[in-house]
């Protein structure tokens, strides 16, 4: 399977230590030219910077061929919803409110940073607590009322 990624979740994986689930879960990352642009920016965390200087064999930058689509949208969420749309990716990667929508609104199916971590749970790739733990020490917001839903669910179906 394809899956497109914005800049925030590839981020926010890579700086907790998770970003080779996308790998083991799915296959291909896309990420497109927009998002990696700003994960080399010189404001990305060093981490994240190697990371995507050094992209690992599963990953690959790709330019969007029409990414001026869905002009409401920031730069990352614009290519990657386009590139989604273009590759048929199994879903965009995205938590941004707005790009969710749009992507649903067009189509494409959507996955965020937590929905991630708890497929990997159920895989038994992961301990969810501890993921979830290490993925909020990385300073991305989580609302407890989104953390608790996934963690309950989880132990709903283990």
């Amino acid at each position: 399977m394809i899956v497109v990624a914005d800049t925030g979740p590839v981020n926010y994986l890579i700086l907790s230590g998770h970003v080779t689930l996308v790998h083991e879960l799915y296959g291909t990352l896309l990420i497109p030219k927009a998002v990696h642009e700003e994960l080399l920016d010189r404001r990305a965390p060093l981490k994240v910077r190697e990371w995507a200087n050094a992209l690992p064999v599963w990953a690959e930058a790709r330019k969007a061929a029409n990414p001026g689509r869905f002009a409401e949208l920031g730069p990352g969420e614009r290519e990657a919803i386009s590139l989604a749309l273009e590759v048929k990716a199994g879903f965009v990667l995205i938590d941004e409110t707005l790009g969710r929508k749009v992507a649903v609104k067009n189509n494409v199916a959507v996955k965020g940073t937590l929905g991630i971590l708890e497929e990997a749970a159920d895989r038994g790739l992961v301990n969810l607590s501890e993921a979830v733990h290490k993925l909020r020490v990385t300073g991305i917001f989580l609302s407890d009322e989104i953390v608790e839903g996934v963690l309950k669910r989880h132990h709903d179906r283990g």
